[in-house]
């Protein structure tokens, strides 16, 4: 079980500390310091590192000659409270050398659909798409 706790600091500002005791500073989108991340962005920040260790473990399964990975992550919010997401959509740009296509599109579509216990968790909810593309190096 994994464990987390998050600590009211003053006005709107949080810390979070994850089950490693990293720590996180959060606020609302409206604090007039912007001293942390937005909660939200928080959720897209964690399906991008989520899929990602689960990509670039594929990857290299896969014998890819990968030197370079970016996502690229953005979610449409409902306009109106609790501002859920209702789509996310995940561009994945990758730098390598002599890289497959398709066994690109493969890996994030297992990432994504088959390993990410994020994209698990939030794509009932909001519908994840994807795009990929190749920088040679």
């Amino acid at each position: 079980m994994s464990q987390v706790s998050v600590t009211w600091v003053e006005k709107k500002q949080y810390v979070g500390v994850d089950s490693g005791k990293h720590s996180v500073i959060m606020s609302a989108q409206d604090d007039e310091n912007k001293t942390g991340n937005k909660p939200s962005d928080l959720l897209l920040l964690a399906l991008g590192g989520c899929a990602g260790v689960d990509l670039i473990e594929i990857l290299h399964k896969q014998r890819q000659k990968v030197i370079g990975l970016q996502m690229v992550i953005s979610g449409d919010q409902n306009a109106d409270p609790p501002w859920a997401f209702n789509r996310i959509h995940m561009e994945v740009i990758v730098r390598g050398a002599g890289l497959s296509a398709q066994a690109v599109e493969r890996a994030i579509d297992l990432a994504v659909t088959k390993y990410c216990s994020v994209a698990a968790t939030i794509r009932h909810t909001a519908p994840i798409t994807t795009s990929f593309r190749l920088v040679e190096e």
